[in-house]
């Protein structure tokens, strides 16, 4: 994973920058020279942690310090995304109401358990040339019914095999 690296003291190229203290206090918009003169006053570096502000913004900190907050942050947004694995369940064009139901009920229960569920429609033969409106209505049935609250991660998409859309717990 490629990090873009924030650029400190001598790197930043802005004539002007707002400037942010050891504590958070906003110190203004200083040009920077005064801005690296104020970090070396509170003996840390001068960071900048929004370059495409207007003006950019800079803050007064240990460049350690920033890095393993940064690094905290991405190891908390990594953990949050974790989405657990695709489940599949796939349909055919006429599915009987009764197997509809049984595989709703099976995708909420992997819904529940964290799990995104890919939907397929799988066409054969001479079903891959049928009017679109009519297969993805087909794929909406199944939809209906599912019993536990959903969101659309992946639209609905034609492949090789028909017709697939990927949901998820909201």
């Amino acid at each position: 994973m490629s990090t873009i690296r924030a650029r400190i003291n001598h790197q930043i190229r802005a004539a002007e920058l707002r400037v942010i203290g050891p504590e958070g206090e906003n110190l203004g918009v200083l040009p920077l020279s005064a801005a690296l003169k104020k970090a070396e006053d509170f003996g840390s570096d001068l960071i900048e942690i929004s370059p495409d502000a207007n003006p950019p913004v800079a803050k007064v900190m240990d460049y350690g310090k920033y890095q393993y907050e940064e690094s905290k942050k991405r190891k908390s947004a990594q953990a949050k995304s974790k989405a657990g694995e695709v489940k599949s369940a796939q349909i055919k064009i006429g599915t009987s109401e009764h197997d509809l139901a049984l595989k709703a009920k099976k995708t909420g229960e992997w819904l529940g358990e964290g799990n995104r569920v890919k939907i397929e429609l799988f066409l054969a033969g001479r079903a891959k040339f049928l009017d679109e409106k009519f297969l993805r209505e087909r794929l909406e049935r199944i939809l209906k019914i599912v019993p536990v609250a959903y969101k659309i991660a992946d639209p609905v998409r034609r492949g090789p095999k028909g017709l697939t859309i990927i949901i998820e717990k909201q």
